[in-house]
Formats: C-alpha cells, sequence, structure tokens
C-alpha cells in the first residue's frame, strides 16, 4: 500500500519513515482492499513528554479511516494509531461481511419465490 508522510514543521529521518511505512504494511494482512493512506507527524508544544502525535488517514472502498496516536516516542504513537486502525478495519469488514450475507439471503428468498 501507497502511503505518504509529511513531518510538520520538522524534518523525519529515513529510519522512522521507514518504521511507519512497515506498520501500515501490516494493515495489508488485516484487509488487502485499502487503496492509499496518509501519515501526519507533528510535535505539540506542551510540557508533558508525550508530545508526539501520529495521524493516519486511510482511504478504503466506500469511505476513510483515521486515526491519532499520541506518545513520547513517533514510534509508540505509531503503534497506538495503527493498532486502533486495525480494529476500525475489523470492525468495517464485519459490516461489510454482514450486509453482504445479508443480501445473498434477500437474492436467495426472492429467488425462491420466483419458482
Amino acid at each position: 500500500m501507497n502511503i505518504t508522510t509529511q513531518s510538520i514543521q520538522f524534518k523525519a529521518d529515513k529510519k522512522l519513515l521507514d518504521f511507519i511505512q512497515r506498520r501500515v504494511d501490516k494493515l495489508d494482512q488485516f484487509f488487502d482492499q485499502i487503496i492509499a493512506g496518509e501519515c501526519y507527524l507533528k510535535l505539540e508544544n506542551v510540557e508533558d513528554e508525550s508530545n508526539k502525535i501520529t495521524e493516519f488517514k486511510l482511504n478504503i472502498p466506500g469511505g476513510q479511516l483515521f486515526a491519532k496516536g499520541q506518545a513520547k516516542s513517533f514510534e509508540e504513537a505509531t503503534d497506538l494509531a495503527v493498532e486502533s486502525l486495525r480494529k476500525q478495519v475489523n470492525k468495517y469488514k464485519t459490516k461489510n461481511r454482514a450486509k453482504v450475507t445479508h443480501q445473498k439471503e434477500a437474492l436467495v428468498m426472492a429467488q425462491e419465490e420466483d419458482f
């Protein structure tokens, strides 16, 4: 899957970008119809140590998924956000599977009524 990463007001190094790409690529195991994604890396100006924010937007058929993680490091924030996306993907798949099953049942019933 192709993901574009934007670091806001700083330059992210290659190791961090590779880490993010590896983590997001693992989502393909759960759902292979992800079209594209965007990642935003931000530094928040607060006194708290957990000032690093990673946000993801994934384009999927019929909509978008969004997740945000905030932690002491971008790696931790990425892991939090990707875990949230994994849960959202599973929920989306379950809903779609239920719709398809319901539609198939309706078609079978309609065909039975025709005979």
